[in-house]
C-alpha cells in the first residue's frame, strides 16, 4: 500500500470557514476521485502534543491534512504523476501555502474496525 499524506495551510487572508464548508459539502473528497485511490481522508490538524524544531506543543505548522491510499506503487505512480493530475495539484498548490507532500510505503497495518464519526 502506498499512502500520500499532504499537510498544508490556506493562503493568508483565506476564509477558513468557507473552505471547510466547501470541502465538507462535496459528495466525495477530491483526493478520492484520483484514479486507483482505495481510501481518502481530509482532516483538520488540531494538536501537536510534542514540541519540536523550535515549536512549543500545539504551535502547529499545518492546519489541514489530506491522505490518499493506493493498493500498489504502480497504481500510485500512474495516477499521481499523470500529467493531468499534476496540473490539478499545481492549481490546488496555488491556493494553499506551506504544502508538504509525503509518500509512504505501508509495511504493516492493523485495522481494529473502529467506526469513525
Amino acid at each position: 500500500m502506498i499512502r500520500l499524506t499532504v499537510f498544508y495551510n490556506l493562503l493568508p487572508g483565506s476564509d477558513e470557514a468557507a473552505f471547510l464548508r466547501l470541502r465538507q459539502a462535496e459528495r466525495r473528497d477530491p483526493a478520492a476521485t484520483m484514479p486507483g485511490v482505495a481510501r481518502a481522508d481530509f482532516g483538520l490538524v488540531t494538536e501537536s502534543p510534542l514540541a519540536g524544531q523550535g515549536r512549543a506543543p500545539n504551535d502547529l505548522p499545518f492546519r489541514f491534512m489530506t491522505v490518499a491510499e493506493w493498493e500498489t506503487r504502480e497504481a500510485f505512480e500512474s495516477s499521481f504523476y499523470h500529467e493531468s493530475l499534476q496540473a490539478q495539484v499545481g492549481e490546488i498548490g496555488s491556493k494553499t501555502s506551506d504544502a508538504l507532500f509525503l509518500v509512504s510505503e505501508i509495511l504493516t497495518g492493523t485495522d481494529n474496525c473502529v467506526e469513525m464519526p
